[in-house]
């Protein structure tokens, strides 16, 4: 079957996915007539193959299982596969889409997930500020303060 570019009419070989010149995926030439692709080789044309390899790695911690599919969803708009797990320790029978659920990428793919989730704003790229010592032991003096207030009044009261 001979792949074209929607967008500059360029054929390709059966075994691209994207045009080298646009970047857009490729079509069959004759149309959806020609080729009619299961639900799953659908999703397997979108995926890049320099983000297939390497152990898999988290990305993000979904809340339930919709908003895990959403993310996973927005990968593959990307060409980048993901799988979904739940989360451990949160194994409840009863309630199959309800819990956390880990986004797992190819470690290769992990950087360009990152940047996706960056853009639309569902990771967040700042690093916390390290809490200061002089304020943890500010923070410790006034509350060994408050407790021999108290053990005084409370001394005072007896």
């Amino acid at each position: 079957m001979t792949l074209v570019c929607p967008s500059c009419g360029r054929s390709h070989g059966d075994q691209e996915r994207f045009c080298d010149r646009c970047g857009l995926p490729l079509v069959p030439e004759g149309g959806p007539a020609e080729a009619v692709l299961s639900e799953r080789g659908q999703r397997v044309r979108k995926i890049k193959p320099q983000y297939t390899e390497g152990d898999l790695v988290r990305v993000k911690v979904a809340r339930q299982q919709p908003e895990a599919e959403l993310i996973q969803s927005m990968l593959l708009e990307e060409g980048i596969p993901s799988t979904l797990r739940r989360t451990q320790g949160f194994d409840v029978p009863e309630m199959l889409a309800a819990g956390p659920r880990d986004v797992l990428v190819p470690r290769s793919g992990a950087a360009a997930a990152r940047e996706v989730l960056l853009e639309a704003e569902l990771i967040d790229d700042r690093v916390p500020e390290p809490t200061r010592p002089g304020r943890i032991l500010a923070g410790l003096l006034a509350a060994f303060a408050v407790v021999g207030l108290l053990v005084v009044l409370v001394d005072l009261l007896v």
